[in-house]
């Protein structure tokens, strides 16, 4: 494939400036999302840039169910005449929170650019698939390069767990068509200096733990001692899921082995980079990691199940905190599942273990979020497509590819395994060192996107030739 007239930051970095300053919200942290009319404001933003582009036959639409957050559908015809198969490219444009504070002079909906990277919320996860997906076309055809019918999935609601996405999906289904091949937008990178594969995510299951004692809070010196505290029982409800010395978790039902093929890929990448998720992760000083090498983290992180506490109410802030025992505590809990284990077989494990027998008689009620992510592994590619990845990697980077796991979750994965069993999905992403997808500080580095791009071209380009 000849070199490619594409630049990302020329084409991309004014309007996806603009997409940072959309607060534009999942819906698990706007419950007024509809009201407030972000998410529609950010597709009807990038769909109107796509449509601007240079494409020869492109279709784009905003679809907008009753009751759910906007999608962005694009269809692009095919520029070869003897191929029937479809490309499908997915991405979201919805946003985590701010969480927390930013650096001086950093704001999640202010752009800023420095160096080579661009910070704001949504910058990589995810605002920049539909740029970089629309530039890959655009730069073929004006290469002349022949592609073949390509389908652009762009959502709002993945930071949710995708709950909107099935019934797009089944409402869109005449006009997607079978797909061939699947390029995601959403993962992550071990560097910035080749096109990273992922070869698995783990599962995600979220849920909301309340356990009540009072009818309403009480005198501390009153009621002391003598009524059973709820974080006390909360924190008893915890020990039966996670060994609270080591982080263990105690459910064998959220367990899985780790495929030799996976661990083999683990060793390779440690053996190269040491111990790439240590060093991205920014502790306070002498935190003690858990894992005795870096081996051990890459492979915790993609293989074992994990408890985090992410949220909690019935708690006053410390200046308002008087002398009570209250009379109830809510904690959400978000568990990350090996890719391999069944979420709803999870969900089901930690609501029982939870709920029976409640210490004390307390009340004690788990309400398990909506939407469950399933976890996902790369199957087996075929020798075409893994010469093609090959191909993208040297045309984006100079270098060829490597594959990593991820520890975070992508449920629309698994969801259209499911409905095209014969699919080819190839997952990968700009979401590296830095990146600080849903904390503050997140940057898009915009070699990355570039490189990526270029991938995106390449790969498409030799799909279009895989039976030449």
């Amino acid at each position: 494939m000849a070199d490619l007239d594409l630049d990302f930051t020329r084409d991309a970095l004014a309007p996806l400036e603009h997409y940072v300053t959309i607060p534009c919200l999942s819906p698990d942290y706007d419950a007024r999302w509809a009201e407030l009319g972000h998410l529609r404001a950010a597709a009807e933003h990038l769909a109107t840039w796509a449509t601007s582009r240079a494409i020869g036959d492109l279709t784009i639409s905003i679809e907008q169910l009753e009751g759910r957050t906007p999608l962005i559908f694009a269809e692009i015809a095919a520029t070869t005449e003897n191929d029937e198969g479809t490309v499908a490219i997915y991405g979201h444009f919805d946003k985590q929170p701010p969480l927390g504070n930013w650096s001086d002079g950093l704001d999640p909906f202010t752009p800023v650019v420095r160096g080579s990277k661009l910070f704001g919320r949504g910058t990589a996860d995810d605002g920049y698939s539909i740029f970089s997906a629309i530039l890959a076309v655009e730069a073929l055809e004006r290469a002349g390069i022949a592609h073949s019918r390509i389908v652009l999935l762009i959502e709002g609601s993945e930071e949710s767990g995708s709950p909107d996405l099935e019934p797009y999906m089944d409402a869109l289904e005449e006009r997607m068509g079978n797909l061939d091949l699947l390029i995601c937008l959403d993962s992550g990178a071990q560097t910035y200096d080749r096109l990273w594969l992922t070869q698995s995510l783990r599962g995600n299951v979220t849920c909301n733990l309340h356990v009540q004692v009072l009818e309403n809070g009480m005198h501390s010196g009153e009621a002391g001692g003598v009524v059973p505290s709820s974080f006390r029982i909360l924190r008893h409800l915890l020990d039966r899921l996670e060994d609270s010395s080591t982080g263990e978790i105690l459910l064998p039902e959220l367990h899985a082995e780790v495929p030799s093929d996976h661990h083999d890929r683990c060793v390779e990448v440690a053996h190269e980079l040491g111990d790439p998720v240590g060093e991205a992760i920014s502790t306070v000083a002498g935190l003690e990691l858990h894992g005795e090498s870096g081996l051990d983290r890459l492979i915790t992180q993609a293989w074992k199940p994990a408890l985090a506490v992410t949220g909690i109410a019935g708690i006053p802030s410390i200046e308002i905190a008087g002398n009570v025992l209250r009379a109830s505590t809510t904690t959400k809990l978000s568990f990350r599942l090996p890719p391999s284990v069944d979420a709803k077989v999870a969900a089901s494990a930690i609501v029982e273990a939870l709920e029976t027998n409640p210490p004390h008689g307390a009340t004690v009620s788990v309400s398990v979020d909506r939407a469950l992510g399933q976890g996902w592994e790369c199957k087996p590619l075929a020798p075409w497509l893994n010469a093609a990845l090959e191909q993208a990697s040297l045309k984006g980077f100079g270098r060829g590819p490597s594959w990593t796991s991820e520890g975070g979750s992508i449920p629309f994965l698994a969801q259209l395994g499911a409905r095209f069993p014969d699919l080819a999905i190839v997952a990968t992403g700009v979401l590296g060192p830095g990146a600080n997808a849903h904390g503050p500080d997140e940057s898009l580095d915009l070699y990355m996107a570039n490189g990526v791009t270029r991938g995106v071209a390449s790969l498409i380009a030799d799909f279009a030739q895989r039976n030449a």
